[in-house]
């Protein structure tokens, strides 16, 4: 890495919300870095990132004015809501591809015994799964994204990370002994980010893993085979009961053609030997429709068995 030469740069610049000072840039091989004053570091690019990484999921939730949810780039707080949004106001049911052959697979965050599950606990909700392991066991991301928060939490998860997919969910990664990412690192699927621990609120070694959407917690087990060690399905159908304490995920339909809730939106299930202009054509719509709704390119690969957003 070259340093820029020339006195020390003073800029005040907004990140994440809140104000920081730039006390000095360095060129690297991936662009410039800004140095802050309290030791932390983006790059300009990152330093300038919304948060959106699904803008066909973000588009879906802005068209719907009574929702206003928020989902900000915040690398302090855990809830960049602050818990306002409320997955019970959502009318129709929103489609989210799990995993796809542009975003990457899964990969188990640890390969561990399942020592408690989501719902009710001693009295209070559990967000989460618990995953026995030891201390200084590799903790690894499930999908590929980008870390949004990486730091000590003093409301229980002890040292915390948090990534931000493409899919359109964030995973919790708590209690850790030790951090292996940084906020604005990009991650894919399998990385190491952390080590196993027993911080925070924690008896115990153990992982405590959540999945959220727009900061709403859903069971874990709807999107994972715990046992098996992989995906479910590669599309989760997300409606405002999968919240709600005890509810299931919504049942998958033989049809090729389902319906959303409110009737408004319609997906397509890919069978073998489809193109995009043979669905587009049985479906009275166009190719370029298609990828704007499922945030595709014409020459993305069909999966079998993938839904597709047709209106």
């Amino acid at each position: 890495m070259n340093r820029i030469l020339g006195s020390v740069l003073v800029v005040l610049c907004s990140v994440s919300g809140w104000s920081q000072v730039v006390t000095d840039t360095i060129e690297t091989e991936k662009g410039t870095m800004l140095i802050y004053s309290n030791r932390t570091w983006a790059y300009v690019e990152d330093a300038e990132f919304d948060g959106v990484l699904n803008h066909r999921l973000q588009s879906e939730i802005m068209e719907d004015s009574t929702l206003n949810f928020v989902q900000t780039w915040d690398h302090d707080v855990c809830y960049t809501s602050q818990l306002h949004n409320d997955l019970s106001k959502l009318k129709d049911t929103l489609w989210l591809c799990v995993q796809d052959s542009v975003n990457g697979g899964f990969v188990m965050p640890f390969d561990g015994r399942v020592t408690s599950r989501y719902g009710w606990r001693k009295g209070r909700y559990h967000n989460g799964t618990d995953i026995d392991l030891n201390t200084g066991d590799t903790v690894r991301a499930a999908w590929s994204g980008k870390v949004r928060y990486a730091k000590y939490n003093k409301s229980g998860f002890g040292n915390l990370v948090i990534i931000r997919h493409a899919n359109g969910l964030e995973t919790f990664y708590a209690h850790l002994s030790k951090h292996l990412a940084v906020p604005n690192m990009d991650v894919k699927a399998g990385d190491p980010i952390g080590l196993g621990g027993n911080t925070g609120h924690s008896y115990g070694s153990h992982l405590h893993f959540e999945v959220r959407f727009y900061d709403a917690p859903m069971d874990p087990e709807h999107i994972i085979d715990f046992k098996n060690k992989e995906v479910r399905d590669d599309n989760l159908m997300v409606h405002s009961k999968l919240f709600r304490p005890g509810a299931k995920a919504a049942a998958r339909t033989n049809s090729n053609v389902a319906s959303s809730n409110s009737g408004s939106r319609k997906y397509y299930r890919i069978r073998s030997g489809d193109t995009l202009s043979k669905i587009a054509v049985r479906n009275r719509t166009s190719v370029s429709r298609i990828c704007q709704l499922n945030g595709i390119r014409p020459t993305t690969v069909l999966q079998i068995g993938r839904n597709l957003r047709i209106r």
